[in-house]
């Protein structure tokens, strides 16, 4: 010990040798409070997605009549087994692939995922090579033996498809939308649902008997060729025909585009141009510049008691 004593470091404190000094009280205090914002944070963080209810989803309408003409024959075939299950079936009309579910709380985030979807367009044209998208469906599955719904048969298309989903909620998020599911991806076609008949759980239904579907076990449906997503809303009033509320679309392919479909997309146009101005406007008129110009404007050569706060016009008030 006493020639370690001698030793050239015996009297260096390795916290100086190191670099390492004491932390000042500030810096202590930082530390704690920078701790304490990120606990916050990830406490706003869980409560927000605690919060998070989907109102909102990307659709892949299913139009070939074969298809939809055959889900409705199993449909009736399953209700000519039990007719209470009538209630729980999927309506014409809105059959579709969920491709990616989101919250959007108000107009602005409305307006937020419709420009989402149009930036989400190029990505699929990347993925896709100028090749179709064909979905063929074929047989019949369950999610816990509460939603029934028709397969997507295996193949390519299906990797296509899981690329699509994975764009779509990357670039719904990167605009700051709750997007997405916790579980992985699976695309289906539903055609009844237990949940949309609740009632029939008090009438002790409360699984789908494998028995009703099983001469569809491995029918085969018929083969979509998508040519369109869609924007909808789960909560607002469905169309005449029976398809969901879409607030905005994107073409996919090379599909024909018929009369409907260019007076869709120019009223879309027109819709969104009129928002933009109607938003351009309301900035402007909030300003107080401008709001000083017409109060200049609208008062002059008149005799104005500048104490009356009555003939103050609030634009914000007037705005909202």
């Amino acid at each position: 010990m006493d020639s370690l004593r001698d030793m050239p470091f015996a009297t260096i404190d390795i916290r100086d040798d190191c670099g390492i000094t004491d932390v000042p009280h500030k810096n202590l205090e930082r530390s704690k409070e920078n701790e304490r914002i990120s606990k916050d944070q990830i406490r706003k963080r869980k409560k927000k997605k605690k919060d998070y209810q989907p109102n909102y989803f990307l659709s892949i309408p299913i139009t070939n009549k074969e298809i939809t003409r055959g889900i409705k024959i199993l449909q009736n075939a399953i209700i000519q087994q039990d007719k209470q299950l009538a209630k729980a079936m999927t309506s014409d009309g809105s059959f579709h692939i969920t491709l990616l579910v989101m919250q959007l709380l108000n107009e602005d985030e409305v307006n937020i995922g419709i420009g989402a979807l149009l930036e989400l367009k190029p990505f699929i044209e990347e993925i896709l090579q100028g090749k179709p998208l064909i979905l063929p469906f074929q047989g019949i599955d369950t999610f816990g033996n509460q939603v029934g719904f028709v397969k997507l048969a295996e193949g390519e298309h299906m990797n296509s498809l899981l690329e699509i989903a994975e764009a779509a909620k990357r670039t719904f998020q990167e605009k700051g939308i709750l997007a997405g599911e916790n579980g992985s991806f699976k695309p289906h076609l539903t055609f009844m649902k237990l949940s949309k008949a609740p009632r029939l759980r008090k009438k002790g239904v409360k699984k789908i008997d494998p028995e009703f579907y099983e001469k569809f076990i491995s029918h085969r449906f018929g083969e979509e060729m998508v040519h369109r997503i869609d924007l909808c809303s789960m909560l607002k009033k469905k169309q005449s025909n029976g398809y969901y509320h879409c607030e905005s679309s994107i073409v996919i392919g090379k599909k024909p585009i018929g009369l409907l479909d260019l007076i869709n997309e120019a009223l879309r146009r027109e819709r969104m141009s009129l928002k933009s101005k109607v938003k351009q406007i309301k900035e402007l008129l909030l300003k107080p510049e401008t709001q000083a110009r017409i109060r200049r404007e609208l008062f002059e050569g008149r005799s104005v008691n500048t104490s009356n706060q009555g003939n103050q016009v609030d634009f914000r008030t007037a705005l909202t």
